[in-house]
C-alpha cells in the first residue's frame, strides 16, 4: 500500500448535486426547488423562527427570569476533601485540580465546612464560607482569599 494507490471504500462517497446544469443532469427544469414559492425564488428563504405570519413560538412562550452578565460561579470544595493532604501542605489551585476536586482554573473556587479537617494545611482560594475558616484555623492551619 502507497499514498498514491490510496481510495475510499466503494459507495463512502458520492457526487455533489450539481443543480441547475440542465435536464440531462437529472435535476433539470426546476433545480430541485418544485414550483413557485418563496423558496423557489432567488433570495427566498425564511427567517429561523419564523412561522409564516403567525405569532413565533418564542413570542408567544412567557419570558422569565434574568441573567446576570457578571455572574460569578464557584467551583465547590469541602474542607472533608482537603484531609487527604500531607500535615503542612500548601493547597491552592494547582494542587486541586491534580487531585481532580476541580476542572480547571476557569471558575473561582469556594471551600465550603462540610466535614472535618484533622491536618494544618495552608488552603489559598477565592472564597471560603465561615465554617470553614472555623475549621481550617481550628486544625491549626491557615487561609488566603484570592483576590
Amino acid at each position: 500500500m502507497e499514498l498514491n494507490n490510496l481510495r475510499p471504500s466503494v459507495g463512502s462517497t458520492k457526487n455533489r448535486k450539481r443543480i441547475g446544469r440542465g435536464t440531462g443532469s437529472g435535476h433539470g427544469k426546476t433545480a430541485t426547488k418544485g414550483h413557485k414559492g418563496q423558496k423557489a425564488r432567488s433570495g427566498g428563504s425564511i427567517k429561523a423562527g419564523f412561522e409564516g405570519g403567525q405569532m413565533p413560538l418564542q413570542r408567544r412562550l412567557p419570558k422569565r427570569g434574568f441573567t446576570p452578565i457578571d455572574k460569578v460561579v464557584y467551583s465547590l470544595v469541602n474542607v472533608s476533601q482537603l484531609d487527604m493532604y500531607e500535615s503542612g501542605t500548601v493547597v491552592d489551585l494547582t494542587s486541586l485540580i491534580t487531585a481532580g476536586f476541580i476542572k480547571s482554573e476557569r471558575f473561582a473556587v469556594k471551600i465550603l465546612g462540610n466535614g472535618d479537617l484533622t491536618k494544618p494545611l495552608k488552603v489559598t482560594a477565592h472564597k471560603f464560607s465561615q465554617a470553614a475558616k472555623d475549621k481550617i484555623i481550628a486544625a491549626g492551619g491557615s487561609f488566603e482569599e484570592i483576590a
